[in-house]
């Protein structure tokens, strides 16, 4: 299910095909426009929940863009560009800008960004569903039923990792790389594999032959898509 929609103003091609094939990903509806008539024009049609704007586009710039944008509609709006200087920052937000991040960025930081944001504006409240399960992001919480299932910190998280990387196969060694900080203390290969089991004892409707988090022989594990 789709958590939000995205729309990306920006006008370099390989900045729009790579930022979109990764927010795809992650779950979210992205489109693209590479100027302010196509933005306006899309935000008209798609009605995103959120805006990634750059500030150096080849139709005008970017502080128009958002002036346009925030006179208009009641969407949060995020500049990504390379001109990381106080004035720069500055600039965007007394734009009305709700957030600002430079180029080159982490995309998971981003990507942690944007939800920020967007609970900021109340527009994170869609629930992301995973067969019989749905999982309440802003709330952390996931039910099947109604029912909620209580996941404890380090299952949640783990959780989570499997969730951002649905239909990809992940290794021991990236799972391990992903939670070992979260319980505090460093997270090993045996402790890993009592986590797996303690999951998918609360997850799976028959914890032995899983139907979410699937074993992949030899390689690691795969929450379907």
């Amino acid at each position: 299910m789709v958590e939000s929609k995205v729309l990306l103003i920006e006008d370099d091609p390989a900045i729009v095909e790579n930022l979109s094939a990764f927010l795809k990903e992650e779950g979210f509806e992205v489109t693209s426009a590479d100027g302010q008539s196509r933005a306006l024009s899309q935000i008209e049609a798609k009605r995103p929940d959120l805006i990634l704007l750059d500030v150096t586009l080849a139709q005008g710039n970017g502080y128009s863009t958002c002036t346009a944008i925030k006179a208009r509609y009641d969407i949060p709006v995020i500049f990504l560009t390379a001109l990381g200087d106080e004035f720069s920052v500055v600039t965007g937000l007394d734009m009305g800008a709700d957030d600002y991040i430079s180029k080159p960025f982490r995309p998971r930081e981003l990507v942690s960004r944007m939800r920020s944001v967007l609970r900021r504006a109340g527009k994170s409240g869609r629930a992301v569903h995973v067969g019989e399960l749905k999982v309440d992001m802003e709330k952390g919480v996931v039910t099947r039923a109604g029912e909620e299932l209580f996941l404890s910190a380090l299952e949640y998280r783990l959780f989570l990792v499997f969730l951002n990387n649905r239909g990809k196969i992940l290794s021991r060694g990236q799972l391990l790389e992903e939670i070992w900080d979260v319980a505090g203390e460093y997270v090993n290969d045996n402790t890993l594999t009592v986590y797996i089991k303690r999951l998918r004892d609360k997850i799976e409707r028959d914890p032995q032959n899983p139907e979410i988090i699937k074993t992949v022989r030899g390689l690691g594990y795969r929450m379907e898509a």
